[in-house]
């Protein structure tokens, strides 16, 4: 499910690594004439770190370069491929993306954010029974700091799978974790729009935008549930927030042709 709303862990977490790393290698000497062995393995998590910033950047080849550096300097840091896994995904190569993942999974099938991932990866194959149990066993982790971002992660996996129940189930389960878990709550706003529950739509994205700014989805479902209620001054305004904020967004063309006039 690339551009899944998940995804932005890629980004958060090596957030800072640009400015922070300046270089990959790292050598110690010992007198003017005595330089030691650069240690791979250190240099190989700095490249991953900066890997990991530029692929949350979308600057997909650069991050590729690090990644792959980090590997053939530690071949057995799970992190460097599974950043690699993340990067092939999008750029549309499912085949090496699959196969880093799970060079990820086997070098450290505990670490649930390598967990978390990979079951996003696999329900945006269609494999979504893999996914859920991956998003499960990040889900026996007592200690997992963002339980709600798995219970989401595996509510839109049963979304896309055509389990309503279990969706819906799921989504109230990462609003139990996290009452203000934005991802649970933009996707229970379209799931109530879906059912035609304007008024419980409407709900979640007040609640979701008193914790995150709404993107151009967020806006175009915003305008659509309020004219469903009846309330073009509400519609008007999510209306013009899209149109400013995301001019070029389809979205917004959407927008458009919801707003023209109908043919007379």
């Amino acid at each position: 499910m690339p551009r899944n709303p998940l995804h932005r862990h890629i980004a958060r977490c090596a957030a800072g690594a640009l400015t922070l790393l300046l270089c990959a290698c790292v050598t110690e000497t010992i007198g003017p004439h005595q330089p030691v062995k650069p240690d791979l393995k250190e240099a190989a998590r700095i490249n991953t770190q900066l890997g990991l910033a530029y692929a949350g950047q979308g600057r997909y080849e650069v991050a590729a370069t690090k990644l792959k550096k980090a590997i053939e300097q530690d071949d057995s840091l799970a992190q460097a491929h599974a950043g690699l896994g993340y990067v092939y995904w999008q750029q549309n190569d499912s085949e090496d993306a699959g196969n880093e993942y799970r060079r990820a999974i086997s070098l450290d099938g505990e670490d649930p954010d390598i967990r978390n991932n990979y079951g996003v990866f696999l329900c945006s194959q269609g494999k979504y029974a893999d996914g859920d149990s991956n998003f499960m066993q990040v889900l026996k982790h007592r200690d997992y700091p963002t339980p709600a971002k798995a219970w989401t992660n595996a509510g839109i996996c049963a979304r896309q799978a055509g389990d309503g129940a279990r969706a819906e189930g799921d989504l109230r389960k990462a609003l139990q974790v996290d009452p203000n878990f934005a991802g649970a709550l933009a996707e229970m706003a379209s799931f109530d729009y879906q059912k035609k529950n304007y008024l419980g739509a409407r709900a979640y994205l007040e609640r979701y935008q008193k914790v995150a700014p709404p993107g151009a989805n967020l806006l175009l479902l915003g305008f659509k549930t309020e004219r469903a209620l009846g309330n073009e001054d509400a519609a008007q305004q999510y209306s013009v927030k899209l149109i400013r904020n995301y001019p070029d967004s389809d979205e917004a063309a959407q927008l458009l042709k919801l707003r023209a006039p109908s043919p007379s």
